[in-house]
């Protein structure tokens, strides 16, 4: 498996939890990555529609607040899988660094 772009990732981790719809996405990325990826509405509906696309997000009905459409997504099983090992890969890497780095500090020493 490919390993994710990091927007890619934080996507699927916003919608991990719940249904949510586009700009509650939005916020939810920018939560998760302390203000570091901010997402354009136009950047994130492209990645939903790739996401669709490849069975990772399904649509999850809408409606209409104050005027404006709202599009609700969800992960999909898949998504849920393919989140997880991911975030599986990206553990093993962060704990293979982590000790390099204990191995260097202790050769510093």
């Amino acid at each position: 498996m490919t390993p994710m772009r990091e927007p890619t990732f934080l996507i699927l981790t916003a919608l991990a939890a719940r249904p949510l719809h586009g700009y509650a996405v939005i916020q939810e990325v920018e939560q998760l990555s302390a203000g570091r990826v901010q997402l354009p509405a136009g950047t994130l509906y492209a990645a939903l529609d790739r996401l669709t696309a490849e069975g990772l997000v399904a649509p999850e009905g809408s409606e209409i607040v104050a005027g404006r459409h709202r599009r609700y997504y969800r992960l999909t099983e898949s998504g849920a899988a393919a989140l997880a090992a991911d975030a599986e890969r990206q553990r093993r890497n962060a704990a293979a660094a982590a000790k390099r780095l204990r191995l260097r500090a202790a050769d510093a020493r």
